[in-house]
């Protein structure tokens, strides 16, 4: 079987190396020329445990090309999927489908036989239908037919999530596209997969919806850690005594400075406008995004509070960059409000993260990045852990205490016990814990 990818970014090359790796001939297609030589170089853009290994074996094999020409890559495909961005518009918070619109106007261009095109990016309700139409206006001929394929991806687990998913939502009404997508899949057969065939629009709307529950669940163990500090509760046992409950879960509900990364801000935000537009308004959502956006602002305020008030003309170490991690993807992440804001205080910030100090260097200004963790707080006056980085977990606290003046360690992950933390010298502060 033969596919094509349109776009190399986060969800294409992903889902790219994925496809190759079941053993389909897949062509991954971008404009960036640029890029397109890096990665037929063997040069991964993102980093992704697992990624540059996949890629690089099945590029060996010939299942996984890279090109900028569509036209050669569309020659005898039974899909070609559009994977490309969707960054959120400026002024409203519509997901902006530019991109996916300029996609879809190449394929019309250049397909010369049957194919199902696939929608892979994160759209709007009815993205797929314009996108069919769009297609017959410029191509009449065209034999297709269009369907809608969201991603569940998360950044940093994303291979796992690809050949192990919960489950695979197909919406399409055809059923030649539908015969299509069940055999692209056929591996997952072996897992028991579920595959969800559906509308379109469910399709779209599913994929909104998960990400906003998700959402939600974030924003409100985040506001139980604020009651449980008032009420001398403790977030983690609140978190394990509900997550046991099968109606509830116990992913996602880990308490912290809020959401943040490609997905949740951005989808979060064009759903709301969906619901706007249709007139049926997602109150909750709207709260969950007001929330979320409060949180990070006030995370730098605790911080502030830990340090006896003030950080003015102190030196602060910042543990972990990146939103989340496992990741070098600096999108939204907690640090992007937290660290300005203590600049602004007065504080200089050294800062650590495993691997996103190159993007975080782009977008954060005036900080000294060091080569460990240990670095960063070495001469320090206290310490904040932003990301939950494996490494940050086995840190000695003696030499923490040694390292820091004040003794002042924020941890906004809950990632130590505060007993140990205390009886190493430290003046602990972690979220919804006494």
């Amino acid at each position: 079987m033969k596919i094509a990818m349109i776009g190399t970014g986060y969800v294409g090359l992903v889902s790219g190396a994925c496809f190759a790796e079941f053993g389909v001939e897949v062509t991954c297609v971008d404009t960036h020329a640029e890029k397109i030589a890096a990665l037929q170089a063997g040069k991964i853009p993102i980093f992704e445990p697992g990624l540059d290994a996949l890629v690089q074996k099945n590029r060996a094999r010939g299942s996984l090309q890279f090109t900028i020409d569509l036209k050669t890559a569309l020659q005898g495909v039974e899909a070609v999927f559009i994977a490309v961005g969707t960054p959120s518009r400026r002024g409203d918070g519509h997901a902006d489908v530019t991109f996916v619109m300029e996609a879809a106007r190449a394929i019309a261009r250049n397909l010369s036989g049957y194919a199902v095109v696939v929608m892979k990016s994160t759209v709007p309700v009815g993205t797929a239908r314009k996108v069919a139409a769009l297609i017959r206006k410029e191509n009449p001929k065209a034999e297709f037919d269009v369907a809608a394929n969201p991603e569940f991806l998360r950044e940093g687990s994303a291979i796992g999530d690809f050949m192990r998913p919960d489950r695979v939502v197909i919406g399409t009404d055809s059923e030649r596209a539908r015969e299509v997508m069940r055999h692209l899949y056929r591996p997952l057969n072996l897992n028991e997969t579920p595959l969800v065939f559906c509308a379109c629009e469910t399709a779209e709307l599913a994929k909104y919806a998960a990400n906003a529950f998700l959402a939600t669940k974030i924003t409100f163990i985040n506001e139980i850690a604020d009651l449980c500090e008032k009420t001398g509760a403790n977030v983690q046992d609140v978190a394990r005594a509900i997550g046991l409950d099968g109606r509830i879960g116990r992913k996602f509900l880990h308490a912290g400075p809020g959401y943040g990364g490609s997905c949740f801000p951005k989808d979060t935000l064009a759903l709301i406008q969906t619901a706007t537009d249709f007139k049926s308004p997602l109150k909750i959502v709207e709260s969950v995004v007001a929330v979320n956006e409060a949180r990070k602002k006030q995370m730098a305020e605790r911080v502030i509070a830990a340090c006896g008030g003030s950080v003015k003309g102190l030196t602060l170490a910042v543990l972990g960059l990146t939103f989340k991690p496992n990741t070098d993807d600096m999108r939204e992440a907690a640090s992007l409000a937290i660290v300005p804001a203590l600049q602004a205080a007065g504080a200089q910030i050294r800062a650590f993260d495993p691997a996103g100090m190159e993007e975080a260097a782009k977008v954060l200004k005036n900080v000294n990045f060091c080569r460990a963790a240990h670095d960063a707080m070495q001469g320090s006056d206290a310490a904040v852990i932003l990301t939950e980085w494996n490494e940050f977990r086995a840190l000695d606290p003696a030499r923490m205490a040694q390292a820091l003046k004040k003794k002042v360690l924020v941890d906004l992950r809950n990632i130590y016990k505060p007993e140990e933390m205390k009886a190493a010298g430290l003046q602990y502060f972690s979220i919804g814990r006494p």
